[in-house]
């Protein structure tokens, strides 16, 4: 199993800057990627942003140039610097963690943690 615990969200202005924070624990495997959902009301959940274990990222275009993810893989962390917010990034956003196999795959999720962008 694998325990993923988030950190970071809340209030922020429109303009403004979060920083999001998820630390995993447990069955990790080398071979991953580590990433940051999110869901509005009423939306699906969508993908915000993904590191994989042995480099490369992807992001959704609606966050290219203000989303910045990172990961330090000695502490099994990823991070998600937010700048530019915009009232549509508001969302619960999710830590998520694949351990990859091959030619199989295994989701983890964490709690979930609010990002409210409003004035």
């Amino acid at each position: 199993q694998v325990q993923l615990v988030e950190s970071g969200g809340g209030l922020v202005q429109p303009g403004g800057s979060l920083r999001l924070s998820c630390v995993g624990s447990g069955s990790i495997f080398t071979m991953n990627s580590m990433g940051w959902y999110r869901q509005a009301p009423g939306k699906e959940r969508e993908l915000v942003a993904i590191a994989f274990s042995r480099g490369g990222t992807n992001y959704a275009d609606s966050v290219k140039g203000r989303f910045t993810i990172s990961r330090d893989n000695g502490k099994n962390t990823v991070y998600l610097e937010m700048n530019s917010l915009k009232s549509e990034d508001t969302a619960v956003y999710y830590c998520n963690l694949r351990n990859i196999l091959i030619g199989s795959f295994r989701d983890y999720w964490g709690q979930g943690t609010q990002v409210t962008v409003s004035s």
